[in-house]
């Protein structure tokens, strides 16, 4: 009867690319326990520019993979993705499925103080104003004003490979050796408007904007408090398994399995290490068919 309260297997969480690896170093820093398999479809990124009903399909089959794999739940890792396809993969598959929307929705309506929340995000995450819908639907008097901030995701890839810092001072905001001047220039360029609205909490609506905290933070001020929407997901998973006791056994040795449809592997190695301030042991090629 003891073995009926701990569920061993994996956690899958998967992605576009690699944005959604700050998702699972979330993970693995709050459930050091549990086994994580990640899936990055760096092959098919960015998913913000495309057609909802496309990245529905994509989520639709990733999540088909997973469950394949055995994997107890699953994290939607992706903003573009949990706007485009939670609900129907929470309706399609016999596991837990969360996203990353309504995790950083309830943090930002339960931390404002004037009601004045603003989110940035890609365009495919704005459009579907599924942080507007969820924010309002927590406390209709927040007025939410969203952003789409398509070249973060850029600005992240390219600061991470022109820094040779370890990323956890990045995420620690220690330095700012990758942020250049013209990145500086397109965050005010993006924010300012923001800023000018007097918004108390800023949404981080893409997994990649955590990489950017620092650069971020120093344009919005210090008076606005920045909501990571990885740490209130790992949250929420934590939460999911002990309501269902499915945690991994005490003393569990975890396992962390890295798949990816890029074609170079060993770049997704590299830099998703930078990500996770760990190595990737297991990273492997995956080729998904055309839908």
């Amino acid at each position: 009867m003891e073995d009926e309260l701990f569920d061993d297997r994996p956690i899958g969480v998967f992605d576009s690319g690699y944005g959604g690896l700050t998702v699972a170093r979330a993970l693995q820093k709050r459930l050091p326990e549990e086994s994580i398999l990640y899936f990055g479809d760096s092959a098919r990124c960015p998913y913000g520019p495309r057609d909802q009903v496309e990245v529905d399909r994509f989520v639709q089959q990733i999540c088909a993979w997973l469950v394949a794999r055995d994997v107890k739940m699953i994290v939607i890792a992706c903003n573009t993705a949990t706007a485009a396809g939670l609900a129907h993969a929470q309706a399609s598959f016999p596991v837990p499925v969360v996203g990353v929307v309504e995790p950083g929705a309830r943090a930002a309506a339960h931390t404002t103080r004037n009601r004045r929340v603003g989110v940035i995000a890609t365009k495919g995450t704005v459009d579907s104003n599924a942080y507007s819908d969820a924010i309002r639907h927590i406390d209709a008097g927040i007025t939410v004003f969203s952003t789409a901030t398509p070249r973060f995701v850029e600005i992240a890839e390219m600061g991470l490979k022109l820094s040779d810092g370890p990323i956890e001072d990045y995420m620690a905001d220690t330095t700012k050796v990758y942020i250049r001047p013209e990145f500086e220039d397109i965050a005010r360029q993006y924010l300012e408007p923001l800023r000018r609205c007097d918004i108390d909490t800023l949404v981080l609506g893409c997994t990649h904007y955590p990489l950017l905290k620092a650069l971020i933070g120093g344009v919005v001020g210090r008076k606005v408090t920045l909501v990571n929407s990885a740490d209130e997901t790992a949250r929420d998973v934590d939460h999911i398994l002990r309501r269902k006791r499915a945690f991994a056994r005490t003393g569990n040795a975890p396992t962390h399995a890295f798949f990816t449809t890029a074609d170079d592997v060993e770049e997704f190695r590299r830099f998703g290490g930078r990500v996770l301030a760990g190595p990737m042991d297991v990273v492997e090629h995956v080729n998904l068919p055309e839908l």
